[in-house]
């Protein structure tokens, strides 16, 4: 499944993990998804959401 939020399109970027000799080590930051209720065209679907796109209010839950 791929790490990807369904609203926004978030997914895991790469980076460095650098420490305090500068040794640099390939990582990955994944965004926190969440496994949502949601009503999409009048359907009750799981989707998964990033964390950012809830607290902004861009989708809303619906009671289980």
């Amino acid at each position: 499944m791929a790490a990807r939020c369904a609203v926004c399109g978030k997914g895991p970027q790469t980076g460095f993990s650098v420490s305090h000799s500068h040794i640099r080590n390939k990582r990955s930051f994944r965004p926190n998804l969440q496994a949502v209720r949601t009503s999409v065209d009048g359907k009750n679907l799981r989707v998964r959401v990033c964390t950012k796109c809830l607290k902004a209010g861009k989708i809303q839950r619906v009671a289980a």
